[in-house]
């Protein structure tokens, strides 16, 4: 039975929702991150920092977590085309979270994989779980998670250490200050700042943060019966990215001009996710749709914003990269 959950990168957007989430289930949560958290003062009392690029060997937790759902990631794929270090990095975080797995004699492991592994699609097709391989990776990020994929099964028939791999793709929602496009084009659409989009075609899978936490959350409770496996958990539905940003300077009533540049290095152009397998063994539902999820980020990032912490958070977090 489950009841201790080790969360990596539980500072990011995904693991502040996914923790809180296992919190409110009454799940004993053990956040595991490098950062701080922006937005939770909980999950900042119960984390314990590490920088996963080193050896977990000292690592002192209260107690042995019976599960670990490892997120954290370099997640942005044109910055690991700028700096392919960040994906030897990636690579090297989850060997060291697996090690420490292996020598303490935890058997269950979730990991964060990315729709990325799939390459580029065919206008219209759905991409089904077994649908990748090595000649389709397009960007040292892709090789990063697959890579790791391939390690995690590795340890699976060595060690027994049981894994489910998730693909999530575009997942957008509260908690995101970062330059993916939902929360830089909002960013930008509330200071009537242009924004540029780079490929007009592109078409791919966003998914609402509250769906793709629901998924992670089900895979924690039927872990037993659903490991080892492989699943898409997203909306299962494609949206133009040049339509995205529409939907964000209409719904702000912004005065941003949408700029069209190329399509940049590793960046794939076309992805929606075959999500039967995961309706099928989780019972997985996506109900967020992209009008109604854009609508939500935009009115958590509004009143977010009212107390200069998105605003702080999000300066950063650009002016670090040179986005601001």
């Amino acid at each position: 039975m489950i009841k201790t959950v080790m969360v990596t990168g539980s500072s990011g957007t995904v693991g502040t929702a996914l923790v809180q989430e296992l919190m409110a289930k009454k799940y004993d949560v053990i956040p595991l991150d490098i950062r701080h958290s922006y937005w939770d003062p909980r999950i900042e009392r119960k984390t314990v920092f590490h920088d996963l690029r080193r050896p977990l060997d000292n690592l002192k937790l209260r107690k042995k977590p019976d599960l670990i759902v490892h997120l954290a990631s370099n997640a942005r794929v044109h910055d690991l085309v700028v700096d392919p270090q960040k994906a030897l990095d990636n690579y090297v975080m989850t060997h060291n979270v697996l090690e420490f797995a292996r020598m303490k004699g935890i058997k269950r492991f979730v990991f964060a994989s990315s729709r990325e592994v799939y390459g580029e699609s065919r206008l219209h097709e759905k991409r089904r779980e077994e649908s990748t391989h090595v000649t389709k990776i397009k960007s040292p990020y892709t090789a990063s998670k697959f890579a790791s994929e391939a390690l995690i099964h590795a340890y699976d028939e060595c060690y027994g250490i049981k894994p489910v791999i998730v693909r999530l793709s575009n997942v957008y929602g509260r908690f995101d200050v970062s330059e993916r496009a939902v929360p830089l084009f909002i960013y930008y659409a509330v200071r009537n700042r242009d924004i540029s989009i780079f490929g007009r075609e592109k078409k791919l899978d966003f998914t609402y943060t509250d769906d793709a936490i629901d998924g992670l959350v089900l895979i924690v409770r039927k872990f037993d019966r659903v490991a080892p496996n492989t699943l898409n958990l997203t909306a299962g539905k494609a949206a133009r990215i040049i339509d995205v940003a529409r939907l964000i300077i209409d719904r702000v009533a912004s005065k941003s001009r949408i700029l069209l540049g190329k399509k940049r290095t590793g960046e794939i152009s076309t992805f929606v996710a075959d999500i039967s397998r995961a309706r099928r063994l989780l019972g997985y539902r996506p109900k967020v749709s992209l009008e109604v999820g854009i609508e939500r980020n935009i009115e958590w990032y509004l009143e977010a914003i009212k107390t200069r912490k998105v605003y702080e958070a999000q300066r950063r977090d650009l002016m670090r990269r040179g986005w601001a």
